[in-house]
């Protein structure tokens, strides 16, 4: 047990000793590392001194440069600056001079305006003296022109006036005269510009009424079936007929459009045999477009027969007949033409028969008067030539072939025939609901026609003629001569076109007459 304690002290001893050596050791190397640490701070604040020493030197030395430079830099900017108040100072001295000159110049020309001033109010002066003198001159003047000529001064400015009113007139008349003449000569190079614009503005309407017709179908799937494959239907229907279809949206119709009548019937009927038969192919088309035109040629002539029967005209050649029978699809303002004929042929029969003349005659000129209407869209000319011209080729009387070109007043009627036939055609066209217009506008037309008429000076009596077509105008002799007729036609002419609404043309018609009656006793 004694062993056990000295060696647990020996141990113990053993263990204190290395602990002391180590805290000595510890402590040794504390200090050393201090005086090698305040070794380092001492050579590091020397060599931080020596830095700061050179960096103030550097320092000062960059001072001095930046100082020079400066003063370099300003002694420039100095300079310039001077150099500029120089040329300034200079430039101010020179628009000073202009100035006191410009100053001297506006006083010059201020003195010599002052001086124009008073002499023109001297001149002013003696001009007033001289007016006044004048004006008594001229009242002095007037007074005795008054009394050497026996009229006043107002009497005689009217007498001036209505000379030179006069001989102005006598002038615009001529003028008017010489410019109607040239418009005259211009008026065929003209005219085709005009009716091609007057189409274009007052055509639609009418081309649209006239020149469709609508086919009704059973259903809008018959649309398609008219159409065909990739359009083959239409393309064969529209090749054949010569007719544009128009498919749409309107509901259940089909529209045909065509200028020509014939045609669009062709069209027609077989479009509407092909929707009731159903096979709708090309070539069950052409098949139907052959019976459609065979059919359409049959009506035509059985028109054309009716018409000659229910005339009493005879004896016409069957081309004729065939153009009569096409004028049942033709209209005129809304009028079926081959009516109109008819009706024209019985009106100018029973003027025939009342006056005692040939009835028979009168009733075929009437009935022939607008056969040119049914090949006007085939030949070119006005309806009036291209009839006389078909009665003519088929050996018509010349009495009816004067009778078709006299119609419209194209030439004068030389015949009771002619004339016939003129007041028969004014008729029926003027018959209240023929055309387009009440009997009530109608006689409104004719009335306000005749009262722009007489609202004229120097008008007696005028008088609506024709169906309101020419307005006669008798003028009293005294009150408007030769020339002056020329300038009232115009004006009356201007006023009918500014206040009324009416178709086609008014020929203007001015009739003065003077008569000398005497007695011998």
């Amino acid at each position: 047990m004694a062993k056990i304690d000295t060696l647990h002290i020996i141990l113990i001893s053993i263990s204190a000793f290395f602990l002391l050596l180590s805290i000595a050791t510890f402590f040794a190397g504390v200090a050393y590392r201090k005086k090698i640490a305040e070794a380092e701070i001492g050579s590091a604040e020397e060599h931080a001194k020596a830095i700061m020493a050179d960096a103030e030197k550097n320092a000062k030395a960059k001072q001095r440069e930046m100082l020079l430079e400066a003063k370099e830099e300003n002694h420039k900017l100095r300079s310039v600056l001077d150099a500029e108040i120089k040329d300034r100072r200079r430039d101010l001295s020179q628009q000073e001079k202009r100035v006191n000159q410009k100053e001297e110049n506006l006083d010059r020309k201020t003195e010599a305006l002052e001086k124009k001033d008073q002499t023109l109010n001297q001149k002013l002066h003696e001009l007033e003296k001289k007016q006044a003198e004048i004006e008594e001159i001229k009242v002095k003047q007037t007074v005795e022109l008054e009394r050497i000529s026996g009229m006043t001064a107002q009497e005689a400015k009217d007498m001036l006036l209505r000379d030179i009113e006069s001989q102005a007139r006598f002038e615009a008349a001529i003028m008017v005269k010489e410019i109607e003449q040239q418009a005259k000569e211009d008026a065929e190079k003209n005219a085709k510009n005009i009716v091609a614009s007057s189409i274009q503005k007052v055509a639609a309407d009418h081309v649209a009424e006239t020149t469709v017709s609508v086919v009704n179908l059973p259903s809008d799937e018959m649309k398609g079936r008219i159409i065909g494959r990739e359009g083959r239907n239409i393309r064969t229907l529209e090749t054949i007929t010569g007719v544009d279809l128009i498919i749409d949206d309107t509901p259940e119709a089909v529209i045909l459009s065509s200028f020509d009548p014939i045609r669009r019937e062709v069209a027609r009927v077989a479009l509407e045999k092909l929707i009731v038969d159903g096979r709708i192919h090309p070539a069950r088309i052409e098949e139907t477009v052959e019976k459609a035109r065979r059919e359409v040629e049959q009506t035509i002539k059985q028109e054309g027969e009716a018409a000659t029967f229910e005339t009493g005209v005879h004896g016409l050649h069957p081309e004729i007949i065939k153009l009569l029978g096409k004028l049942k699809f033709r209209t005129s303002y809304g009028q079926n033409v081959l009516k109109h004929s008819i009706e024209v042929s019985h009106l100018a029969g029973v003027m025939a028969g009342e006056l005692g003349c040939d009835v028979t005659l009168a009733k075929r000129a009437g009935l022939l008067h607008d056969i040119g209407k049914a090949a006007d869209h085939e030949i070119e000319g006005s309806h009036v030539t291209i009839g006389a011209d078909i009665a003519k080729k088929y050996k018509e009387n010349k009495d009816i072939v004067h009778a078709i070109m006299a119609h419209h007043g194209d030439v004068e009627a030389e015949t009771l025939v002619a004339q016939f036939v003129q007041a028969a055609d004014a008729i029926s066209a003027a018959r209240p609901g023929a055309r387009r217009e009440n009997l009530e506008t109608y006689i409104k037309r004719l009335q306000k026609l005749e009262e722009i008429a007489d609202s004229f000076e120097g008008v007696d009596k005028s008088y609506a003629i024709q169906a309101g077509r020419e307005i006669r105008v008798m003028i009293k002799p005294d009150a408007v001569n030769d020339e002056g007729m020329l300038i009232v036609a115009k004006d009356i002419a201007k006023r009918i076109e500014a206040e009324l609404e009416y178709p086609g043309q008014i020929k203007v018609s001015l009739i003065r007459e003077t008569r000398a009656v005497d007695y011998a006793k």
